[in-house]
């Protein structure tokens, strides 16, 4: 069996952020089976991370913002901001989707992982993800 849903985020400020619980809390897992989030924005991402030590969300943000920097002579995609272009290059490098096992009617997560937003935007906006599970 195959559902689909559409969940709606609240605009989140720019760095990476747990969504896990928000993502449970909008979903009745099967048994077992396979979730797929997808995010349907350009300019920000999905990962899994760790999610006890908040250090590591800041880390992540700090190491982005160095490899990916702003305000770059060659960018030509400039007209919506200097966070703009980082943010597109941002999202291809984290990527656009995730894929989870569900474990007795359970995200087969390990013990330190979590569901972050990654908003790679100064004032991104509500964010839009579709939730897939198949069982």
């Amino acid at each position: 069996m195959v559902t689909q849903k559409t969940l709606s985020l609240p605009p989140f400020p720019r760095g990476f952020h747990l969504i896990t619980d928000l993502i449970k809390a909008n979903l009745d897992l099967p048994k077992t089976g396979v979730l797929h989030v997808f995010i349907q924005h350009t300019s920000a991402g999905l990962t899994i991370n760790e999610n006890a030590d908040p250090t590591v969300r800041e880390d992540l943000e700090s190491s982005f913002n160095h490899i990916i920097r702003e305000d770059e002579p060659f960018y030509q995609h400039t007209f919506e901001g200097s966070d703009d272009m980082p943010a597109h290059i941002k999202s291809s490098v984290v990527g656009s989707s995730l894929s989870i096992p569900i474990t007795d009617g359970e995200l087969n997560l390990g013990t330190w992982q979590g569901i972050y937003l990654c908003e790679f935007r100064n004032e991104g906006g509500s964010r839009n993800i579709v939730l897939t599970t198949m069982s």
